[in-house]
């Protein structure tokens, strides 16, 4: 048993409405430069719909994750090495610009500038962000928001197509949600595998995936070998570049950008413990369906008197198990069974999790009863839900109804269960029995669900409890973490070029920088990340100083 630590996610879409402040707040701190005008690492998605980029579910098309050959083994769907060598000049199955969208701004100067006594009105037009010319606006990263029962919009998306029965687009009978999306931090990342140059990697100490940089040669396979598509290219550097969990808040104890600023308070942020020598076992189960009980099966219990002690032994910090146990993540996927993933399928194993929405029945189910809120009731009326169980198992679950009904009858008895204790009665067990549960767990799941704190929906362990303090004063700098006050890489809260800066732009002290051979020697360095053509060559080498023969 080999233990290791993953920092997960668990998005609650009960509550996502569809505000995009996450996606804003993401934008403005880690994608708000040159290059990078179409890159969202965090986007909301309209379901049913098309997805950013477009259709990139259909991996028939772009050959994303990993299939099962016939002896049991994983291969990458996209090819193995002596086929992404033939096509590493020509891609053929990546994304183009018009999947995603092309960037653009207004011209402003038309509508600040015009004379006061002209007799036109004046016209902002849109400009392209790329080549700076007139464009037509025909579609962005969140173009068909609120379309998602529309004729137009839903016929094209991708699960829709493979569901067996056919999904009514009336009216009065479309349905929709919204679906937040960020990397999905895998336990077998299809896009490390892919890459070439073995630039992409996942952080031995909490299994973020990130990029090197200076590894990073452009060659975008990493791109076509997401699923998600959540890898993108950055066509000022040259360089591949994705979500990073916001690493230098975790580092400190501090929840994601995006998850800090979510009006719905829908994310929760946690440690789950997993043995590592099950996870190509787990991916490579013969039946999909079988898939997210393997995945499941992968993560240990913190509390196993044993798993703790092996785990300190292995070198996770005490500090560390103790996060794991009070971890919402591990309680939601594992202890609760609510959480599941997106498209386990791809067998990559991913990392944020997702409760299924339970969407308005009761008003459905109140034509026929008198009371709609009793719990046998909403457990036989979960078929006549505006989402079909179809459509969100293709979503979670592979096509297996079982799993998303389960959960939603979890939720549902939740629901009624705490309509009893809030109208002063006593809490009916034979509700939390049906369910397999008991009015404790439904109570403790309420609490996580409906009304925890932040300390209970973000437990996050510094990085290190010997650096915790020098981290922490980074972060309160805005050196070394996301916050909006810095500025660099020519947009906020990137905290990257200027002196004293190492490594993820943390500080560097005199004495590290003479000790450590992986830091810089020369202060003012320029960090690789933001450079552009604009920049020049200071920085980029070090002083030709002290060199044989000089």
């Amino acid at each position: 048993m080999r233990i290791m630590a993953q920092m997960s996610m668990v998005m609650n879409l009960d509550k996502c409405i569809g505000c995009h402040t996450c996606s804003v707040t993401c934008k403005q701190v880690w994608t708000n430069r040159d290059g990078m005008e179409y890159v969202w690492f965090n986007n909301v998605e309209t379901r049913p719909g098309l997805g950013y980029p477009k259709t990139y579910e259909d991996q028939d098309k772009w050959k994303g994750g990993w299939i099962r050959k016939s002896n049991g083994k994983l291969k990458l769907r996209a090819g193995g090495r002596l086929k992404k060598l033939l096509n590493i000049f020509h891609n053929p199955d990546m994304p183009s610009i018009r999947d995603y969208y092309e960037p653009w701004t207004y011209e402003y100067d038309m509508l600040l500038n015009a004379p006061a006594n002209s007799p036109h009105v004046p016209v902002a037009r849109p400009k392209s962000l790329l080549t700076g010319k007139d464009m037509q606006v025909t579609w962005s990263a969140n173009w068909d928001d609120d379309l998602g029962g529309s004729h137009e919009i839903a016929v094209h998306d991708p699960i829709l197509k493979e569901m067996n029965e056919k999904v009514q687009l009336e009216y009065e009978k479309t349905f929709m949600f919204y679906l937040p999306r960020i990397c999905e931090h895998c336990l077998n990342p299809a896009c490390v595998a892919s890459c070439p140059s073995g630039a992409m990697y996942k952080r031995i100490e909490d299994g973020i995936v990130l990029v090197d940089q200076d590894k990073c040669r452009g060659w975008r396979m990493c791109i076509s070998g997401c699923p998600y598509k959540k890898v993108y290219f950055n066509h000022k550097t040259g360089k591949a570049e994705k979500c990073t969990m916001c690493f230098p808040r975790i580092e400190v104890g501090l929840p994601t950008v995006c998850s800090e600023t979510c009006v719905g308070r829908l994310r929760y942020l946690g440690l789950v413990l997993y043995d590592a020598d099950k996870v190509t076992e787990a991916a490579s189960v013969e039946n999909e369906h079988d898939l997210l009980a393997a995945q499941r099966d992968c993560f240990l219990d913190p509390f196993d008197p044993e798993v703790a002690r092996e785990a300190e032994r292995q070198g996770i910090p005490h500090d560390w198990v103790i996060a794991a146990q009070k971890s919402p993540v591990w309680q939601l996927i594992s202890r609760y069974e609510l959480a599941l993933p997106l498209h386990p399928e791809y067998r990559t194993l991913p990392m944020v999790w997702y409760v299924p929405p339970f969407t308005p029945i009761v008003d459905e189910v109140a034509k026929t009863t008198p009371d709609p809120e009793d719990h046998r009731v909403l457990f036989t009326a979960l078929s006549k839900m505006r989402a079909p169980l179809e459509y969100m198992a293709h979503l979670f679950t592979a096509g297996d109804t079982k799993p998303v009904e389960k959960a939603l009858r979890r939720l549902a008895a939740m629901r009624s269960y705490m309509r009893d204790i809030n109208l002063g009665r006593e809490g009916n067990e034979e509700i939390a029995k049906a369910v397999g549960m008991t009015g404790e767990d439904i109570e403790d799941m309420y609490h996580l669900m409906s009304i925890a704190k932040y300390e209970d929906r973000y437990v996050i362990p510094t990085a290190h409890a010997e650096t915790a303090r020098e981290l922490d004063e980074i972060a309160m700098q805005g050196l070394g973490g996301c916050s909006l006050e810095s500025v660099g890489m020519n947009g906020p809260g990137i905290g990257a070029d200027g002196p004293g800066l190492g490594l993820h732009g943390h500080k560097v002290s005199p004495t590290q920088r003479a000790s450590d051979p992986h830091t810089p020697s020369t202060p003012g360095r320029t960090n690789l990340l933001g450079w552009t053509d604009k920049k020049g060559l200071a920085g980029m080498f070090p002083p030709q100083t002290g060199l044989a023969g000089a």
